[in-house]
């Protein structure tokens, strides 16, 4: 019997919490199989079996731990279980024996959905099945499924009338931390916000001609992410302040870009980093940009993948949000807010014309940044998505070929 204990994870972290155990009591696992996933203040970890055996757990879900306390044992002396049955299919004469391969159980017959009735009000009437709460045996939607929640539109499958309850549920390890950031952020900094908007179509033009292209031969999409942290990489090489910030009495500058992308993962918002951003490709970009993404989604990523970053790009738009006012990802002193394209009204050589616009946000500390910094920052950031040839070399190829 083996105890399998709390790991250190980083040099400030004393405790976790533990979301899940992947395995139960009584199950057979394989070494190195992971059997647990915890939560820190910062990012979510795994405990992995130490040897093969059957599986003890101690600890309950939802529990705080601390480093080295005992989370389950592992009975290494167990018996292991017997391997599934397995058949070989009969071999004709005169031909190759097949592989060995295990015999599935029977596939279920699959469930119906709607009776015939209630289908043909839904397809008549255009009603979304998830807002219908089924009556019927197996899950089956009755006809009068469907006329209740044509009588009650908007309220949930199953939500009772007038009802007044409440539940309470214990703030995450990660979500604390978030909120606690935010907080520090809004009284440790002085924050403000300058707008601006920017016309996307020259972007637009360019992924419509060549995503196809583009995912050929890179193998990844080509969005919007990888066009803004290029521009941005370059506005914050010509505006240094954004992309520095205040250690003590002391500011710190950096000759790198650093990118924080905000992702919004299962357990809360993550800002994993690209690093030295400035010297990526918009190829190398965007395959970071679904890396850290994927790790997000799926609570891998590490301490490392988070720590650091010298500016933050969010991006409401994915949400729907037209403007917003993005809280500074501290100790950052800065951090651009993008949102939903929508095709408005604008003046163009004199002309009223419809154009996709997009209206950014650059939160900021006052404290380092001054306004012509920010205000310069953001003109540059938009200068460089309007005319994304500039995205090159940062310069407009007939001026620095003339050197003007």
């Amino acid at each position: 019997m083996i105890d399998i204990r709390i790991p250190a994870v980083g040099e400030s972290i004393s405790e976790v919490t533990l979301v899940k155990w992947i395995r139960k009591t009584g199950d057979w696992v394989e070494r190195d199989e992971m059997i647990a996933e915890l939560e820190s203040e910062k990012a979510t970890f795994e405990i992995n079996a130490e040897k093969a055996g059957m599986l003890m757990t101690i600890a309950q879900e939802g529990d705080t731990l601390k480093i080295g306390d005992v989370a389950c044992r592992i009975d290494d002396a167990a018996s292991r279980p017997e391997q599934p049955v397995v058949a070989a299919l009969p071999v004709a004469e005169g031909k190759p024996a097949p592989a060995v391969v295990s015999i599935p159980a029977p596939a279920a017959s699959a469930d119906v959905k709607a009776t015939p009735v209630a289908a043909a009000i839904m397809a008549d009437k255009k009603v979304d099945p998830a807002m219908v709460s089924a009556s019927g045996s197996g899950g089956r939607i009755m006809k009068q499924d469907v006329l209740e929640a044509l009588a009650n539109p908007g309220r949930k499958p199953g939500m009772a009338l007038f009802s007044r309850n409440e539940r309470r549920e214990k703030m995450s390890n990660l979500r604390k931390t978030v909120a606690r950031r935010l907080v520090e952020a809004k009284n440790s900094t002085a924050m403000l916000t300058t707008f601006n908007e920017v016309d996307m179509s020259r972007i637009m033009d360019i992924r419509s001609k060549y995503k196809d292209k583009f995912k050929e031969i890179h193998g990844v999409g080509l969005g919007f992410m990888s066009f803004f942290t290029k521009a941005c990489t370059f506005a914050l090489q010509e505006w240094p302040a954004v992309n520095a910030y205040i250690d003590g009495d002391e500011v710190i500058y950096h000759d790198f870009c650093d990118i924080s992308i905000a992702v919004s993962a299962p357990k809360g918002l993550v800002v994993p980093i690209i690093r030295n951003a400035e010297s990526l490709s918009m190829m190398e970009i965007e395959k970071k940009v679904v890396q850290l993404a994927g790790k997000a989604r799926d609570n891998k990523l590490s301490l490392e993948e988070m720590q650091g970053g010298t500016f933050t790009i969010t991006n409401g738009g994915v949400f729907g949000s037209m403007m917003s006012t993005p809280i500074i990802n501290i100790p950052q002193s800065a951090i651009l807010g993008m949102h939903k394209i929508e095709e408005r009204a604008v003046v163009v050589n004199g002309q009223i014309v419809a154009r996709p616009m997009m209206y950014l946000a650059l939160s900021y500390d006052h404290r380092i940044i001054d306004g012509r910094e920010s205000v310069g920052f953001l003109v540059r950031v938009k200068e460089l998505l309007e005319n994304p040839e500039l995205l090159l070399m940062g310069k407009d190829p007939v001026k620095s070929l003339l050197e003007l």
